[in-house]
């Protein structure tokens, strides 16, 4: 997380691992935070001491390991990582320097957003690159995500210890962020447990659904401007269902 752009893993058949807006959002957590600039408020401090428990889990202890048992427990470990940080991301109860480092954690994690356990629902969530390639089956480059741990562990423990009692929190500014995407979102729901509900999301003003459109977000609200010129940030979406379908940023 040290040189800015990189695409870890990125050999044949793997998910290069997209780095940029991490090494960005850990570099900028770890100034303010030294500089006494960032005082984590509780729930920041709650999400990234869950974050940290997921980065620093053991792998489970099998009488008769295997090497795939032992491959699919170590993904399943990064698939956890991913799944942690997004339910804290979405959550929208963070501050927003803690939301922009979750998403660019969940970024960098997002080759594991299906392995080794996709989602069983036909309408769940699908981002990244998909897992069928002219090459065959893409597959998650586990050392490249294994090699992020001592710094994200390093990072997060400061995070989560970083306000004791009494403090009283200071939350540093974060500059918004303005791109275009010309694609659908999606808004998702899960009625029952194993059951996912999807929506594409249209402008209200002319019903348009594919775009191309502005998204303005300063990790408190999203903002979307269809081409007709209507702006909204009533479409209920998700942080990650914006975030992660954009480009590197």
């Amino acid at each position: 997380m040290s040189s800015g752009h990189q695409t870890h893993g990125a050999g044949s058949g793997q998910q290069p691992l997209q780095t940029r807006a991490l090494t960005r959002e850990a570099g900028r957590a770890r100034q303010l935070l030294a500089a006494g600039e960032w005082r984590p408020a509780a729930t920041d401090s709650e999400a990234a001491a869950r974050v940290l428990a997921r980065l620093t889990a053991p792998l489970p202890t099998r009488r008769a390991a295997t090497t795939r048992t032992l491959a699919t427990d170590r993904d399943r470990r990064l698939q956890r990582i991913l799944r942690t940080t997004l339910h804290h991301l979405d959550a929208g109860t963070v501050s927003p320097p803690a939301a922009a480092l979750l998403a660019a954690v969940a970024r960098a994690f997002l080759p594991w957003h299906t392995t080794p356990n996709p989602p069983g629902a036909a309408a769940a969530p699908r981002y990244g690159t998909p897992v069928g390639t002219a090459d065959g089956p893409a597959v998650p480059p586990t050392e490249a995500g294994e090699a992020l741990f001592p710094d994200l562990i390093a990072l997060f423990t400061a995070l989560a210890s970083a306000s004791p009692p009494a403090t009283v929190p200071l939350t540093p500014p974060v500059e918004p962020w303005q791109v275009q995407y010309a694609g659908r979102f999606r808004r998702y729901s899960r009625p029952a447990f194993g059951v996912w509900k999807a929506e594409t999301i249209g402008c209200p003003a002319c019903g348009g659904k594919a775009g191309p459109w502005t998204v303005t977000c300063d990790w408190r609200l999203i903002s979307l401007g269809c081409k007709c010129g209507a702006v909204t940030h009533k479409h209920g979406l998700a942080f990650s269902e914006v975030w992660l379908l954009l480009p590197d940023l």
